[in-house]
């Protein structure tokens, strides 16, 4: 698992690393996104940066998951008890927030964890939140996902190849997930989470995580979406 893992790291290599400021129109409509995180270094000698999550989107969307991630529309930051947190759409956000709400020993975290998407949620519980308390929280996730996380991506236009137990999604995440040189370090964010499955496998994700490794044919898929990828940034510049 691990010289697959080691192959996969490499390979990527090849691709810009984008780094906040970015433009959205760098990126293409449909894709698979990998994320580095600041002092986390894979396991396989030098101090190239470890993948810290793998993710894809439902058709169309990959622009928008990204935007919702580093919350490029900075005016979802005016929710009130009424509307949804930027983190209730954005489940990297969530886990982040969830791991910083738990390092601090804070109760509200159990506030944090009711989506606030649904109706319901917001007309039986709204009157739990405290706004002002969950602004301060989103502000430190924009920060800490500007500051320290980076990216690449693959373009990949087949949902079905994209996503789900049969897609390269899971392949890869399992790739990573079980790679027994690649670790966390000792300052890692994600170890303080409330996710056991976070905290363990050193990846800001709780799906996928016992997947089988990419084989010859999954990694065929990925050389040819790098290649996309590669097309698609020379003529979006």
């Amino acid at each position: 698992m691990s010289e697959v893992c080691k192959w996969l790291h490499e390979q990527l290599e090849q691709l810009p690393h984008i780094k906040f400021p970015f433009k959205l129109e760098q990126l293409p409509e449909n894709g698979i996104y990998f994320f580095y995180e600041k002092d986390e270094i894979w396991g396989h000698g030098g101090d190239n940066p470890r993948i810290v999550r793998i993710g894809t989107h439902k058709q169309g969307n990959f622009r928008s998951r990204i935007k919702d991630h580093f919350l490029l529309d900075e005016s979802k930051m005016n929710f009130d008890r009424d509307n949804p947190k930027p983190s209730d759409r954005s489940i990297f956000r969530k886990n982040i927030g969830r791991a910083l709400l738990n390092r601090d020993r804070d109760n509200y975290l159990q506030i944090w964890e009711i989506d606030f998407t649904i109706r319901e949620n917001r007309e039986s519980l709204g009157h739990k939140r405290d706004i002002d308390k969950e602004k301060r929280i989103e502000s430190t996730i924009t920060r800490i996902l500007r500051k320290r996380f980076s990216f690449r991506f693959i373009a990949t236009e087949s949902q079905i190849e994209r996503m789900g137990s049969k897609g390269l999604e899971s392949s890869l995440i399992g790739t990573v997930a079980n790679c027994k040189l690649c670790k966390p370090s000792d300052k890692w964010l994600g170890s303080y989470s409330p996710k056991i499955q976070i905290k363990e496998s050193g990846l800001w994700l709780v799906q996928h995580l016992k997947a089988s490794r990419i084989n010859e044919n999954d990694k065929e898929a990925i050389l040819n979406s790098m290649r996309r990828a590669k097309e698609w940034i020379t003529n979006s510049v």
